[in-house]
């Protein structure tokens, strides 16, 4: 609601302040500044102090005899101090750290800010809450190795708990409180908390990693609850802006706040005594850690031309937007001019425009004409020859000044560069392809393009055509109409000069890598757990070589019937080794993802690169799987079949009482999804889906006998290659007394329930599942183990670094 509010502050010269008192202005307000706002550096420094404390903690595990040495030179050091000068460290630290927060407490409470205080003492109690729930954890058999390092075993020590838990609560307590605008209150605080750290190193009450951890640990408690609870604002209100940025002659007469400004800028719409009407943009200090995660993000996937830097300081940041101003203005382009920048307080500036009267591109949309989109390659191009760039030309920042027929205004520049590169030109071009394609379409925004820039540098242009060079919100928006950047790359190659156009790499490293890594690590890490109780030279010792190199080509086997089947199913022609070096790769995806979800994901992604359309992919690899499961489900009757009548496929057969469990759990959750209408409907869906699109490929292969031949018989040499590699461990550890029908029953029943689970690859359940089958089977545990270990090596475990090279062959060939 507006309001009629006296103007109480200002940045008069002392001259002219006995006028201003005689005369105060009076400043019609509409304002909604957030009494209680949350500071992005609080999360932040949470955050940093999480990942201090995992550090730490992978620190002290690593190197816990590095750890050990350093508390041993601290001791010795501190026990080279007088004795009375020690007592006398401990003891003023000590009295320090009960003295300050009571200090502070009675500062604030004399401020009136108990809210504050409140705040900091309930986060000091978490904090001491969670230390000791954590000294609990620590206690765990579990984690001794761990408890181990962090707790002093000294002797005569008597500190109990491996954490100091009143020490993380203090530092909670003064976290919340804030002591940066009181600078005499920090460095006592710090000194008191080096004579109380020296002293419980020296006493051998505490170790420097426990003592480290449980500073990162009230930080982090201390900021993430502040960041929660939100923090008493101290930003100027809109009058304190509306004086700061008034003179006596030209004094501000009105402020009204306009959208939200962005996540780190207020603005306002401000009009002064004489009716001129200003833009008032106002950055608040504790907004400056705004979107930090985002940047960091940015600044580690693409490379420093890309990613623009936001200024570490809040005075930083202004110059920068009025340097890009004056800039633009030099430059002959349009664009708010700028009337004032200054100070508001301690913790703001503010910066002052003349308000343009206009239709920005947001607004005008698809009715754009092609007549104002070429005013608007003009105005950028003629940016461009005085070597500034904008690199912000979203819709909401091209203004169409008047009636829309003349001059273009540029709004925002501060996002740009001055002397800047060709590069950096040529990013700012292909934002402002993008934007305008959608606002007009691929095809008018690609005209207009290459009328004016020309067909030559169009090569240079088409390879930025990357949603990571683009604008966030242009980025956003591309996301929702995915065929916008290609269309406009099929219209701008097709007018291009004949020849190459060479790739730019944008980024440092593509998220798609990034998570290749992780999970490259991830199956490092699982690997190990695995392997970590098994003793290879036994294994090795009793395995017999022959049976075990027959294994491994049975294995390789497997992937020749997977390509096969693939080719089979695919109507257009693909390449025999690259469809093979597929498969291959498949071995370590499977490795980090559930084994139904992952190796579909990849064929299709495959195919899709080798060119077939999305319907024609999904369909392909559809197919691949019904026929696999159908001879699958042949396979497995044939051998219960086969062997039915033996005891020892009897007791294969015969599942454990935990399965009648599952399967009716199962069987009571799908009669639930079919008992509602949602789900009926959800279950409809897919399977229409699915036959909508495998029946008529189906048909097509069908009516070609040799892929049908080529699809059947890959699945089919699949399931045998690994039914007689099983068989082949079973030999290479001496069990050569199961018969082959009894095999093939234990491997597909393994092979179904590893399908089944969410795991990735299976793991755990597919060596469990085989391990009681043979059981089951008058196979010795011991052999077992033995046999199903060494079959998962050669047919899990050691084609999966070889499909990880795979992998990373494929993505350097663009094949994935």
């Amino acid at each position: 609601m507006a309001a009629l509010a006296p103007a109480d502050s200002g940045t008069l010269a002392p001259a002219d302040a006995t006028a201003a008192q005689a005369e105060r202005p009076r400043v019609l307000v509409e304002d909604h500044l957030e009494p209680i706002v949350r500071i992005p550096a609080d999360l932040l420094r949470c955050v940093i102090a999480a990942v201090e404390i995992a550090l730490l903690v992978g620190l002290a595990l690593l190197a816990s005899q590095t750890a050990s040495g350093v508390d041993v030179d601290v001791v010795n050091a501190g026990h080279r101090l007088p004795g009375a000068v020690l007592h006398l460290i401990g003891d003023l630290g000590s009295l320090a750290l009960w003295v300050l927060p009571v200090a502070i407490f009675i500062r604030f409470a004399l401020l009136r800010q108990f809210r504050k205080l409140i705040e900091a003492v309930l986060t000091g109690g978490a904090a001491v809450g969670v230390i000791v729930l954590a000294n609990l954890v620590l206690s765990l058999p579990a984690l001794s190795h761990l408890h181990a390092v962090l707790h002093t075993t000294a002797t005569g020590a008597s500190h109990g708990a491996t954490l100091d838990g009143p020490l993380a609560g203090l530092f909670a307590y003064v976290t919340v409180i804030g002591l940066r605008s009181h600078a005499h209150w920090r460095p006592a605080f710090l000194t008191a908390i080096v004579f109380y750290g020296l002293t419980m190193l020296v006493n051998h009450h505490i170790t420097v990693m426990s003592l480290l951890i449980t500073i990162a640990a009230g930080s982090a408690i201390g900021s993430g609850l502040r960041y929660a609870l939100g923090t008493n604002t101290s930003r100027p209100t809109a009058t304190d802006i509306a004086v700061a940025l008034g003179t006596p002659r030209e004094p501000i007469s009105s402020m009204r706040r306009v959208g939200n400004g962005g996540s780190e800028v207020r603005r306002y719409a401000a009009t002064s005594a004489d009716g001129q009407r200003l833009d008032v943009t106002v950055f608040d200090r504790d907004q400056q850690g705004a979107d930090a995660f985002y940047r960091l993000y940015r600044r580690v996937l693409v490379k420093t031309y890309v990613s623009r830097s936001a200024p570490l300081t809040l005075e930083a940041a202004v110059e920068r937007q009025a340097l890009l101003i004056y800039a633009t203005e030099d430059a002959g382009v349009q664009t708010p001019r700028l009337r004032a920048a200054t100070r508001v307080g301690p913790d703001a500036m503010a910066l002052a425009t003349s308000h343009l009267d206009g239709t920005t591109l947001a607004e005008s949309g698809p009715a754009t004409t092609d007549d104002q989109l070429r005013s608007v390659w003009d105005t950028v191009l003629r940016l461009h020859a005085h070597r500034v760039t904008h690199r912000a030309l979203t819709a909401d920042r091209i203004m169409l000044v008047g009636d829309g027929h003349g001059e273009v205004a540029l709004l925002d520049p501060g996002n740009g560069d001055v002397a800047a590169t060709d590069l950096q030109f040529r990013l700012d071009l292909v934002q402002l392809i993008a934007q305008t394609a959608l606002l007009v379409g691929s095809d008018r925004a690609a005209s207009v393009a290459i009328e004016k820039v020309g067909p030559a540098a169009l090569p240079d242009l088409v390879p930025l055509l990357q949603p990571v060079a683009l604008f966030r919100s242009t980025r956003a928006a591309l996301r929702r109409r995915k065929d916008i950047l290609a269309d406009l790359r099929k219209r701008l190659l097709a007018a291009a000069p004949e020849g190459p156009v060479p790739p730019v790499q944008l980024e440092r490293i593509s998220a798609r890598r990034l998570v290749t890594m992780i999970a490259g690590v991830f199956a490092a890490y699982v690997l190990a757990g695995q392997l970590a109780d098994v003793s290879f030279p036994k294994l090795l010792a009793r395995v017999n070589p022959g049976w075990t190199v027959i294994a491994l080509a049975l294995s390789a086997v497997t992937y020749l019937g997977a390509t096969l089947a693939l080719s089979g199913f695919v109507l257009e022609r693909l390449r025999l080794v690259r469809t093979f070096l597929v498969q291959v790769a498949g071995s370590f995806v499977v490795l980090v993802t559930p084994p139904a979800v992952g190796g579909v994901a990849l064929n299709v992604r495959y195919l899709r690169k080798a060119e077939l359309s999305a319907a024609d992919a999904a369909a392909s690899v559809g197919v691949t799987q019904v026929m696999s499961f159908l001879v699958y489900a042949i396979l497995v009757l044939i051998s219960a079949t086969v062997a039915g009548t033996t005891s020892t496929a009897a007791r294969v057969l015969t599942p454990p009482k935990w399965a009648y469990i599952a399967i009716a759990a199962l069987v009571f959750v799908v009669l639930v999804i079919l008992a509602l209408p949602a789900g009926r409907r959800q279950l409809v869906s897919r399977v229409s889906s699915l036959a909508g699109r495998v029946i008529p490929r189906l048909v097509d292969v069908a009516q070609r006998p040799a892929k049908l031949a080529s699809g059947i018989g890959g699945s089919l040499l699949t399931s045998a290659a690994y039914i007689l590699c099983l068989a082949a461990s079973l030999q290479a550890v001496g069990e050569s007394h199961v018969p082959l029908a009894s095999v093939a029953v234990v491997y597909l029943t393994a092979s179904a329930i590893g399908s089944i689970m969410p795991i990735p690859g299976g793991i755990g359940a597919v060596e469990g599942a085989m391990s009681i089958a043979l059981g089951a089977a008058g196979v010795p545990y011991g052999t077992a183990i033995s046999a199903v270990l060494l079959f998962r090596t050669v047919t899990f475990w050691l084609p999966a670094p070889i499909g990880w090279l795979a992998l990373h062959s494929l993505q350097r060939r663009d094949a994935l």
